[in-house]
């Protein structure tokens, strides 16, 4: 098992295969992941979906020329066997293969309530993943039927994706753990599983008897045979993870794309795979396939197909196939034209397929400023970290926020902006939880950066606290201390499930009332990664950089000596749980007006520590009753923990989630009282 980088996460990994009839005759396997390319070896065939057409048609190259694969519809992916290809309609209900000399349509799977979202072909056997359930089906199209029944995927087990090599398959599971199941007639998947046994994967490649992927962390991991050093992968510079992208494994061979510029690195094959000196090593690519001994890519220069390996003893040129889609679209949901710099955008999807099996869409200029009514003033809703929120509807009757990146920014500000899009668009697509804001899709169209997410129809807590609106005690369902509470405990789990179970840790670093945004339900969600960071693995850790965050939020520490840990996000939260008991600003006004504004969590803490808790709640609220006094104090106390000036002294956000959890159950129960039931806070 061995390690190396690429940030975000795998992607459109590569469909093991070879091709084309050059001078040199090459013996290749067209086995792996769905893409946007596939090879059909037995044939001497790679075909495309194309872009920048009415329809994302599939093209074929064979014999020297291209041509048109009936039937001109729009296809989402594609993925290549022995002798014969696949492909996955766009709305994912179908899918049909085609003999790769013939190249007659037959369509193998059709069902308008079940689509699927994965496609795999391997070498005489195709297997698919149901978008709704996760469950995978498979079928067999070799002529020996003793091996139809080794093709039936596990029963009841759901998959987030799936690929294929010589005579097996391998998936990572649709849950917590993300481990790897392997079925099949080959004994090499089984062999693969048991390798691949306590790792978690976020997604996986199969070439002929070998498999690579990104674990949780980002790191590449390979294990199956290793006879020509296919395993070995080089130690990647940074050591951070996440380093490499796009995946190809041939038989003996595998290659990557290095996140870093988009240019390619191969192992194994013996050492028949060196770029230097043919032009290859200098190119970018989108995405990438591997034969036995070739191995082919997707330029970011033009979309074109470029080829190199041994199998041809020199560089092959760019294949005369039309533009090629760099990244699945679905159809209707995104501009299928030629999409430069897309790259960045399809690392983040590879790790998004979370256990609904969602996918990032890609939305196109005009299709969000019909959304928003040319991002009228009437549609605005608010700012985030890097521009403006605007309300929209989208062409399938979806309402979606939709935040615009400044276009006005002077060019000094223009890299802040492209780092905080960057940085959230990472997080949001591989982010998954109730009470974390839905992430839908993105929009990179020149000098715009546009991020899209579910509607949140009942705002920010901020608007609900703060705006003159909600003055009335009877304006908001959030006057009720059962409701602050409960809206507490949400925002607390979303921010556990960064701190606890994203892998690497996630800080925040700009948790306040406005980003927390509540859904029609009234469930608090937290909203805007634009200045997130990957974390330290350990509570005990901490990181030095620069400090960032809303006055008032910040932790003192962090903001004073830069030292970053996840209990800069305890003391934001603890501001928030003060704002809810209190109802005032994290910034007070100075009762003399010439003196300097007041931090709030320093003047309420301290009046909180002598006992004046009921002076300080919200009048809005009113006094809690008898059963609701036990849960306002264990919440007041809570924050008052949370807003210590020293980091260490602060609970994490487990304790947090567990004592909040405590005073919501003591809102429907008079028993116990404050001194009984104690805060529950591990000390560092």
């Amino acid at each position: 098992m061995t390690q190396t980088p690429s940030p975000f996460a795998l992607l459109f990994a590569a469909v093991i295969s070879q091709l084309l009839p050059f001078s040199v005759v090459v013996v290749v396997t067209g086995l792996g992941s769905a893409s946007t390319i596939a090879i059909s070896y037995g044939s001497n065939t790679v075909c495309g979906v194309l872009a920048g057409e009415t329809n994302q048609r599939v093209e074929c190259y064979k014999g020297g020329r291209a041509i048109a694969v009936e039937p001109n519809i729009s296809f989402a992916l594609l993925s290549g066997g022995r002798d014969f290809f696949c492909g996955l309609k766009s709305d994912g209900v179908m899918f049909l293969c085609w003999d790769g000399s013939s190249f007659v349509p037959k369509r193998v799977y059709f069902n308008s309530s079940a689509g699927l979202r994965d496609l795999s072909v391997g070498d005489d056997h195709v297997c698919g993943v149901e978008n709704v359930t996760g469950v995978a089906k498979c079928w067999y199209r070799g002529e020996d039927e003793s091996k139809r029944g080794s093709f039936v995927a596990p029963n009841g087990v759901k998959f987030a994706s799936i690929t294929s090599g010589r005579g097996f398959s391998c998936g990572v599971l649709m849950d917590d753990i993300k481990s790897v199941r392997c079925w099949g007639n080959s004994s090499i998947g089984l062999d693969i599983e048991k390798q691949f046994r306590n790792v978690s994967m976020l997604s996986l490649v199969a070439g002929d008897s070998h498999v690579c992927g990104l674990n949780v962390t980002g790191y590449l991991v390979c294990n199956g045979r290793n006879d020509s050093g296919q395993l070995d992968v080089p130690k990647g510079s940074s050591g951070y993870g996440f380093e490499f992208d796009g995946l190809a494994m041939g038989v003996n061979h595998s290659c990557a794309i290095r996140s870093v510029n988009g240019t390619v690195v191969c192992w194994g094959g013996n050492a028949g795979f060196e770029l230097e000196g043919n032009g290859v090593g200098e190119l970018s690519f989108e995405s990438i396939v591997a034969g036995v001994n070739i191995t082919c890519g997707l330029t970011t220069r033009n979309l074109s197909v470029v080829c190199w390996g041994p199998g041809s003893n020199r560089t092959m040129g760019d294949l005369p196939l039309q533009k090629i889609i760099p990244g699945q679209c679905v159809q209707g949901s995104c501009s299928c034209g030629v999409r430069q710099n897309s790259r960045a955008m399809r690392r983040q999807r590879s790790g998004t397929s979370s256990k609904h099996g969602d996918r990032a869409e890609e939305f196109s200029l005009s299709q969000l400023a019909n959304a928003t009514n040319n991002f009228s003033l009437e549609n605005r809703i608010g700012s985030g970290s890097f521009g403006t929120v605007y309300k929209g509807k989208l062409f399938d009757g979806r309402e979606v926020a939709i935040k615009r990146g400044d276009i006005s920014l002077k060019l000094k500000k223009l890299q802040d902006k492209e780092n905080a899009f960057q940085s959230e668009l990472a997080f949001l697509s591989r982010l998954h939880h109730k009470h974390l804001v839905g992430f839908v899709g993105f929009c990179e169209e020149k000098e715009e950066r546009l991020l899209v997410y579910e509607f949140m129809k009942n705002g920010a807590l901020y608007d609900h606290l703060h705006l003159k609106e909600n003055i009335d005690k009877a304006s908001s369902i959030l006057n009720s201390w059962k409701v602050r509470i409960k809206i507490a405990l949400d925002a607390a789990r979303g921010i556990e499930y960064l701190h606890s179970y994203a892998v690497p840790p996630i800080i925040h670093r700009d948790i306040k009332s406005s980003n927390i945004l509540l859904d029609a339900n009234w469930t608090a969600r937290v909203s805007d990664f634009g200045l997130s960071l990957m974390g330290p693995e350990s509570e005990d850790e901490y990181m030095v950089t620069k400090a960032a965050g809303t006055v008032g939020y910040m932790d003192p520490e962090y903001y004073e000596l830069n030292v970053l840990t996840v209990k800069s996000d305890v003391y934001s939260f603890g501001v928030v749980l003060l704002e809810l008991l209190t109802g005032k600003r994290a910034i007070l006004k100075n009762e003399d007006e010439e003196g300097p504004p007041i931090n709030m969590a320093e003047f309420i803490a301290e009046k909180i520590s002598v006992g004046e808790l009921e002076r300080i709640l919200d009048p809005r609220v009113g006094l809690p009753d008898k059963k609701e006094m036990e849960a306002v104090e264990l919440l007041a106390y809570m924050a008052l923990h949370c807003v210590n000036l020293e980091g260490r002294e602060r609970p994490s956000m487990n304790d947090i989630v567990a004592n909040l959890e405590r005073a919501l159950a003591l809102c429907d129960d008079s028993h116990g009282s404050i001194s009984s039931i104690s805060i529950s806070i591990g000390s560092e």
